[in-house]
């Protein structure tokens, strides 16, 4: 059985939503226990105030085999390097050393495709391109893979990383959850002239894939760079969320230079580059490793949009 870390996220939720019945155990914010419990009151909920090096995690792992560990901070400017290192470094360290003390067999981490960088020219990132994590949040998550590593080296403990590209479906926050809202208020877009190469991964794929990474034998010692397999261009991308929300959009042919020009004049250039710029990623070593694709098509998962009320 499984403990699931990081419930109350995005990530998390659609997890128990998907695969209730395989967790064991799912780790929550203590002020989120009663709201959960309610909605999933068949799960057995261990609660923490927060995770840091200090967390206690005695009797967390009774009957689990396996971590899927998601809590943690995100990408955001509101928080420093010492609070990404707190919660998300030494955090995680805190658990996967009491996980492998427990006698947890496997420890999957979720990750970020930032520890490759921000953008591809050409070659697509694949596990042995050379990390160049860009911000804090995502050094962050680089040192915890070479520190995890380290306790698996040592301990017995199996590590499977996992680097999602940018995760979409109902409800995501951040960039996702911006385009979806700008669809809904503007049915007239500035992409028509977007030909960049971006790889996606829909919430429904991404459960689907850690859950076999929890679970097949042959997934320990890997990293895996999770994506839909379907690179797509940010107006189709656009499209495709127009379509999964049943509304009508049209994209005007607008240079992407100039956009380019005017993010840089207006100090929007790394919002600009998320939109326009290059982010493949080779997961090619996930069919080859684990037999694995994704059960949903990028329209599939878009439609559940509309179904949600997204």
């Amino acid at each position: 059985m499984i403990l699931l870390t990081g419930a109350s996220g995005f990530i998390g939720k659609n997890f128990i939503s998907s695969a209730g019945r395989n967790i064991s155990r799912a780790v929550i914010r203590r002020d989120y226990l009663n709201q959960f419990q309610f909605l999933y009151p068949e799960i057995d909920f261990f609660t923490i105030d927060k995770l840091t090096a200090d967390t206690e995690w005695g009797g967390a792992f009774n009957s689990c085999q396996a971590v899927i560990h998601l809590a943690g901070l995100a990408h955001s400017s509101d928080y420093s390097e010492v609070d990404f290192r707190t919660i998300n470094f030494e955090g995680t360290i805190n658990l996967a050393s009491a996980a492998a003390k427990a006698g947890v067999k496997r420890f999957v981490f979720v990750s970020t495709i930032g520890v490759n960088g921000t953008s591809t020219l050409g070659r697509p990132f694949s596990p042995l391109s050379d990390p160049v994590p860009h911000n804090y949040y995502a050094q962050s998550k680089y040192d915890t893979e070479l520190a995890l590593k380290k306790i698996s080296f040592e301990t017995g403990l199996e590590l499977v990383i996992v680097r999602p590209t940018l995760v979409y479906g109902p409800d995501a926050p951040g960039n996702f959850g911006l385009l979806a809202k700008l669809l809904k208020n503007f049915s007239i877009l500035p992409f028509g002239l977007a030909t960049n190469k971006r790889d996606f991964i829909s919430v429904q794929n991404l459960a689907d894939l850690l859950m076999i990474c929890a679970t097949h034998p042959n997934a320990a010692g890997h990293i895996f760079l999770a994506s839909d397999c379907e690179t797509v261009s940010i107006k189709h991308f656009i499209n495709a969320i127009a379509e999964g929300l049943g509304k009508r959009v049209f994209q005007l042919p607008i240079p992407v230079s100039l956009i380019r020009l005017v993010g840089k004049l207006t100090g929007k250039s790394t919002v600009v580059e998320q939109l326009f710029g290059n982010l493949q990623v080779d997961s090619s070593n996930i069919k080859e490793v684990l037999d694995w694709t994704p059960p949903l098509t990028m329209k599939q998962a878009m439609a559940t949009l509309r179904d949600s009320g997204k």
